[in-house]
């Protein structure tokens, strides 16, 4: 049955890239054979219950732009063929979701059509993407977008059905009774105002409220429930939620921080071997994600072919999707290590250009072949060599999606406060986490009086809960406090001096 639904390359010189690891990361190509690997390595996925490989396939490049002498569906068959488990799509990518729905067909993966098995769908793992900001109703907001393929005034869950129709029905709005997806991610978040608009709603449900955010109206669709009015059959069609960002960490870790109830599962975000040279990720949101064990997705592997032959914008057409396997200047399989030694990463999604029945030449085969890396496979120093070949690449300028570069911060948010505990003044500090740099942060240390009196161990903040420290006081009189961020290099990022009066109250 169908249901119906509602809605100028530069080269560079690097003497870094003569160094041992770089040159045994760099060569030879890897022969992958014609099928499928006898076993491709597989990661867990956070607390999502899929073992995941390390390698998905990106769903732009040429399933999204596709040159004219270029089968995008064959591309996906290949993937399929090899091993690779987790798919990316979006309704943002033009015909991307139609080219899986044509390859979904031919692999039995679609509910209704012959040789479908359920056994056979939950091998694989399908995320798609919304980039819009509300489930119901909304009103224009400075810094919030909203961005679709689909008909103006269009909400997430028009999105999620326009998946479901294009993968697993007829592309019309009609889609197989038991259809699903396994992920759906609010898609490229960057402001502040987004993550407002988003968890609108959110609690204490209802209804008659006139807008929603999209979390709500996910969640609905996620557990079969209609606490919104927008589910009213009862529907699951999405197993997983969660969301993307390439531009602000602090944006993203806002979103993780305030999900007080775990309802977000997975993070797509942007890394590469150049990600020190921006606001980076790595030391940001990612161990914050993974504090509270969410499935985390790399993207962005080589900068959106940056790192190559397209200048450093947004892909428009199929001029721009990078054919090459790598090139003479820069291997491709230290980017794809980088990304998949990055602490917290468990997969990588990589766009395919083209696909060859020459190992040698296809994309598709060398890029997993690369992404056969344990978490640990790179030391330190070897991370070092990488960004040091990839950082003269347009002289730095590849990651134009990526916030520029701060430098570590003193801790957000400082307070203070007294109070009394057994006849003893107590000052209690509290503060947000601080941002790191180039590194990671290692501890506050607390200051009383240009004194040092303690230290304490810095942590992913991974709710809205600060950090907490007490001090008990036994002479009165006008206190001094400062409280200072400590990173792995020693450097240090003092706070504004907090001052308090003790005594008898």
């Amino acid at each position: 049955m169908i249901k119906k639904s509602s809605f100028s390359r530069r080269q560079f010189i690097s003497t870094v890239g003569k160094s041992a690891a770089v040159t045994a990361m760099a060569a030879p190509f890897i022969h992958c054979g014609q099928g499928r690997f006898r076993q491709v390595m597989r990661r867990d996925f956070g607390r999502i219950p899929f073992s995941v490989t390390t390698m998905g396939l990106g769903g732009q490049a040429s399933i999204q732009w596709t040159p004219d002498d270029v089968d995008p569906v064959s591309i996906i068959l290949k993937a399929y063929e090899t091993g690779i488990n987790y798919f990316d799509t979006s309704n943002l990518y033009g015909p991307s979701q139609m080219n899986y729905g044509k390859a979904f067909r031919r692999l039995g993966l679609v509910p209704g059509v012959a040789g479908y098995t359920e056994k056979q769908r939950r091998s694989i793992f399908l995320t798609t993407k919304t980039a819009l900001r509300w489930g119901k109703g909304g009103e224009e907001i400075e810094g919030v977008r909203n961005w679709t393929n689909g008909p103006e005034g269009s909400h997430a869950v028009d999105d999620l059905k326009r998946t479901l129709s294009q993968v697993f029905g007829d592309g019309k709005g009609n889609y197989a009774d038991d259809a699903y997806v396994d992920m759906i991610l609010i898609h490229t978040l960057s402001s502040m105002a987004e993550v407002d608009v988003l968890y609108r709603g959110l609690r204490d449900t209802r209804p008659d409220m006139e807008s929603i955010g999209a979390l709500a109206a996910l969640r609905d669709y996620r557990d079969g429930t209609n606490l919104t009015g927008l589910n009213p059959n009862e529907e699951k069609r999405v197993r997983h939620i969660g969301f993307s960002g390439h531009y602000s960490p602090a944006v993203m870790m806002e979103m993780i921080q305030r999900d007080e109830e775990n309802l977000i599962d997975g993070m797509l975000v942007a890394i590469n071997a150049n990600d020190k040279l921006y606001f980076n990720m790595q030391h940001n949101v990612i161990p914050v994600a993974k504090a509270k064990n969410m499935g985390v997705i790399a993207m962005k592997v080589f900068a959106d072919g940056a790192m190559y032959s397209k200048g450093s914008h947004w892909s428009r057409n199929p001029e721009h999707v990078v054919r090459t396997v790598g090139s003479p200047e820069l291997p491709f399989k230290p980017l794809i290590r980088y990304a998949l030694t990055t602490p917290g990463i468990d997969n990588a999604i990589i766009g395919i250009g083209q696909i060859s029945d020459d190992p040698q030449q296809c994309q598709l085969q060398q890029n997993l072949a690369a992404a056969q890396t344990e978490a640990d496979a790179l030391t330190p120093a070897d991370r070092k060599e990488i960004e040091a070949l990839t950082a003269g690449v347009k002289d730095g300028n590849t990651n134009y999606f990526q916030m520029e570069k701060q430098s570590m911060t003193p801790p957000q948010n400082t307070m203070i406060a007294k109070t009394r505990r057994d006849e003893k003044a107590v000052v209690q500090l509290t503060w947000h986490t601080a941002f790191a740099g180039d590194a990671p942060l290692q501890s506050y240390e607390i200051y009383r009086n240009n004194e040092k009196i303690d230290a304490v161990e810095h942590r992913p903040q991974t709710g809205k809960k600060p950090f907490q420290y007490e001090d008990m006081v036994e002479q009165a009189g006008k206190h001094h406090y400062r409280i200072v961020t400590v990173d792995a290099k020693n450097r240090r990022a003092e706070s504004e001096e907090l001052a308090i009066v003790t005594g008898i109250s």
